[in-house]
């Protein structure tokens, strides 16, 4: 993790959102422990998304096995679910996300940006895992 990755993590852990960051907590896949990573969540139309910048890392391996997990913004926890977007409904998703975060996480989308082609969000889409999530109803911890 990167020293900027490592300062939006420690002043998420806080309570204090950094461009809607929050601490993605998934369980293991196969420990069943929980694992937390430093997320962008990206809304759009109403709906809330995780996208993989980095592809298919931990978390997305996890998430997929868990189907859910938690967001961390200080001490409020918001469980949810989670289902995978098609590679065909990533193009208006990537875009949004690259329009918000590029300067953050452009470097590992190969080149393309939010002025890109749906064809050239396209061809990238099966390399960036992409979630819609809904929150579910749990007491805050």
């Amino acid at each position: 993790m990167n020293v900027v990755n490592r300062a939006v993590a420690w002043v998420t852990r806080r309570g204090i959102s950094v461009w809607g960051s929050r601490i993605l907590a998934v369980r293991g896949r196969k420990s069943g422990e929980w694992r937390r990573t430093p997320v962008n969540v990206l809304t759009v139309d109403g709906a809330q998304y995780l996208i993989a910048p980095r592809g298919h890392v931990q978390w997305t391996h996890n998430m997929r096995a868990a189907g859910g997990g938690e967001l961390h913004l200080g001490r409020h926890v918001e469980p949810f679910t989670a289902v995978e977007v098609a590679d065909d409904d990533k193009p208006v998703l990537l875009r949004a996300y690259l329009k918000r975060w590029k300067a953050e996480v452009g470097v590992f989308f190969q080149g393309v940006g939010p002025d890109s082609t749906d064809a050239e969000l396209r061809a990238i889409a099966p390399r960036h895992p992409v979630f819609r999530i809904s929150a579910t109803s749990a007491p805050d911890a």
